[in-house]
């Protein structure tokens, strides 16, 4: 059923992008559980079996209704306030939730599970919801450190990708090319966005200056996330671009290996969405100056073109260069 937000002339100055680390580690936890999530990430899942086997991660799926839908209390996953979070960051301001606040969100959120309000563990939450606070803070930190932050390098560059894209798209076209392909459950028609989520009611929601923020996320596919009651901004997690190749290593065909040389091809085969030098050479491993000076070569042939994002250089390949990696 619709999410339906409505814009006011404020709100079209308060759209905003952002990376959440804290956001991203609680869907790769749903996704874990959700097997309709698991087509673009089985090599992730498999290579978590090892790390899962010894985390314990209940008190997070309490307040994480699956499979039908139902609401996950919003400081859990609380709008950052910076493009670029840091998790640490983030989870500081987690712990610092207030209990009163959190225990209003917990018992919403165990109403939408049969039994887990009258369940020990929910009754405990809500009994004491500074220690609840603590409780998911620190799992979520296992979480974190276990299934995301050795990958966090290459999912930060495929998600600033997918941001510096959709300026790109805002600065071209406006919010009408902006929304006209972020997700097939989101639209936009004169002054309201409408986010087809998995709830089983309408909602609507006037803005009222709070804006938007737009959150690329890797593990929310095949869903389209919304909501964020006060005082949370209103916020739309949808999945970024390029999470079916995120998972594959690239590979340079033989006929591209020989025309390029091995690591030139191997570079250009990468750019299946755009990336920093940064990314390319973890992905790869090569040295950065290596990657660098493979990316002046491809660029000066006319291969791939860089775009700057603020204070990030990102490449992306040409028609000629898309040709060639297909061709090759």
């Amino acid at each position: 059923m619709p999410l339906h937000l409505h814009f006011g002339a404020d709100d079209l100055l308060r759209i905003r992008f952002a990376v959440s680390p804290l956001c991203e580690t609680h869907e790769a936890v749903r996704t874990l559980r959700r097997a309709d999530r698991h087509g673009y990430h089985t090599p992730w899942l498999r290579r978590m079996r090892t790390a899962l086997a010894g985390l314990d991660l209940s008190p997070l799926w309490l307040f994480m209704p699956s499979p039908s839908p139902g609401y996950t209390p919003d400081f859990l996953g609380r709008p950052p306030d910076t493009p670029m979070a840091d998790f640490d960051e983030e989870l500081a301001r987690l712990r610092a939730t207030d209990p009163a606040l959190a225990r209003a969100e917990m018992a919403k959120s165990l109403a939408c599970t049969p039994g887990a309000l009258e369940s020990e563990r929910g009754r405990a939450a809500l009994a004491d919801p500074a220690r609840a606070i603590h409780e998911l803070a620190d799992t979520t930190e296992r979480a974190w450190r276990a299934l995301l932050a050795p990958d966090w390098p290459r999912l930060r560059a495929l998600l600033e990708a997918e941001i510096a894209y959709r300026s790109h798209q805002l600065a071209g076209g406006g919010l009408q090319r902006l929304f006209a392909d972020l997700h097939p459950r989101v639209s936009w028609s004169g002054d309201t966005l409408t986010v087809r989520t998995r709830i089983d009611f309408v909602q609507m929601q006037d803005l009222e200056g709070r804006g938007v923020l737009l959150l690329p996320s890797v593990f929310v596919w095949p869903d389209v996330v919304s909501g964020f009651d006060p005082p949370w901004q209103p916020t739309v997690i949808y999945p970024a671009r390029g999470i079916g190749g995120l998972w594959t290593e690239p590979e340079a065909g033989p006929a591209l290996t020989r025309l390029l040389g091995a690591n030139r091809a191997a570079v250009l085969a990468a750019l299946d969405a755009p990336s920093t030098t940064t990314a390319l050479a973890s992905r790869l491993g090569l040295a950065p100056s290596s990657v660098s000076a493979h990316l002046s070569v491809l660029r000066d042939a006319g291969l791939l073109t860089p775009r700057r994002h603020g204070h990030q250089v990102f490449y992306e390949r040409t028609p000629l260069g898309i040709a060639l990696t297909a061709g090759g």
